[in-house]
């Protein structure tokens, strides 16, 4: 019998729970942003946290590559993390390796008592609020080291067309709601939310997927 791809996984996890974006792309986005990852400096000693780390995405290939107990993730659905251990890693392999999960929905990254290295927020900021974006930008400050990155994604505001997000609620599935959505922010906006907490942010031209951006945060040095 032939061994399950991973792209075969996710569609059995698809049958089941939400797997965070298109189901098709699973693979690809995951690699992709272990990908950027790397190319930042990502390496096996990062002590790694994963904003909203649903079906594990991004997890599987962050899992892998750190060492034991260095990822951490957030995330309010448990059954989604739950349904993604199960079908996408061996008991044994999740034992050795000890991935530190919250599921908190409050973005607090001082729930695992440690400073972190690495913060990736795929597809997140598509769906917060500007609170909640300042929430995250000050739990990465508070909780990173001193060269810390923050990869987070994005839409950007085109106007007419699409209109800088104004509301503070969560917009599109979540533990609480099953309605789809996409919240777009001003790259103005965030860069003076970055420069008032003494953060830097670049925005990449290079790993677009679904229109998204993606954006490096780091703290000015």
């Amino acid at each position: 019998m032939l061994e399950m791809t991973l792209q075969d996984k996710a569609r059995l996890i698809s049958t089941h729970i939400f797997t965070g974006g298109p189901v098709d792309q699973f693979e690809i986005i995951g690699r992709l942003q272990f990908a950027l990852l790397i190319r930042e400096g990502l390496n096996p000693d990062s002590k790694t946290l994963d904003v909203g780390c649903g079906a594990l995405r991004g997890g599987f290939w962050l899992i892998h590559f750190l060492r034991q107990g260095h990822y951490h993730g957030i995330e309010p659905n448990k059954a989604m993390v739950d349904t993604a251990l199960e079908y996408l890693f061996d008991p044994i392999f999740i034992q050795e390796k000890q991935p530190q999960i919250d599921y908190n929905s409050d973005f607090d990254f001082s729930v695992f008592g440690k400073k972190l290295d690495f913060f990736l927020a795929r597809s997140i900021w598509t769906h917060a609020s500007k609170l909640q974006i300042k929430k995250m930008l000050d739990g990465f400050k508070d909780n990173s080291t001193d060269g810390a990155v923050f990869l987070t994604s994005y839409l950007r505001v085109s106007w007419p067309f699409h209109r800088d997000y104004k509301g503070n609620e969560w917009v599109g599935k979540s533990h609480e709601s099953d309605a789809p959505g996409l919240v777009r922010h001003k790259l103005s906006w965030i860069q003076a939310q970055c420069a008032s907490r003494q953060l830097k942010v670049r925005e990449l031209d290079y790993g677009i997927i679904n229109r998204q951006k993606w954006l490096i945060i780091s703290k000015v040095s």
